[in-house]
């Protein structure tokens, strides 16, 4: 499992040219699945997530949590996370997991998440148009498999 973690100011996804969803003062997580992936990668995944210490305390020091500042997330599956461009200009996207395999993983994922932070997310499979108001900018990526 691999997610790239944006910090955010606020955002949304729209979807049919419709806010679909949207959060202020948060993270936007981009996520993908990959065969090998299990539940144990998920909770791995989410444990890094809603702990990472990338807010700014009273000092303006990242040194609080995404639950030590009461954010939301927007979470948006990203399949092309698991791109392989090593052959030719035309990435692969084989490492990614299948459609109907992934939205499960994803659905554990977000639920997941949202036991310890609200979290709202786009349309699995849906062509979403992602609006960050980066803050930082802060980007991280996390991959399970490089625990």
């Amino acid at each position: 499992m691999k997610v790239v973690i944006q910090r955010s100011k606020k955002s949304n996804v729209v979807i049919n040219n419709e806010i679909y969803n949207k959060i202020d003062s948060g993270l936007v997580v981009f996520s993908c699945f990959t065969q090998s992936d299990t539940i144990e990668d998920i909770n791995y995944i989410v444990k890094k997530i809603v702990n990472l210490r990338i807010f700014d305390d009273d000092n303006k020091v990242m040194n609080k949590s995404i639950i030590d500042v009461s954010g939301r997330i927007l979470s948006i599956s990203q399949f092309t996370l698991y791109a392989n461009t090593k052959k030719g200009n035309r990435p692969s996207y084989i490492e990614a997991l299948n459609g109907s395999e992934a939205t499960k993983l994803y659905d554990i994922f977000n639920e997941s998440l949202n036991k310890f932070v609200p979290t709202f997310t786009g349309i699995f499979g849906a062509d979403m148009e992602v609006n960050i108001q980066n803050d930082g900018p802060i980007t991280i990526i996390i991959d399970s498999k490089m625990k």
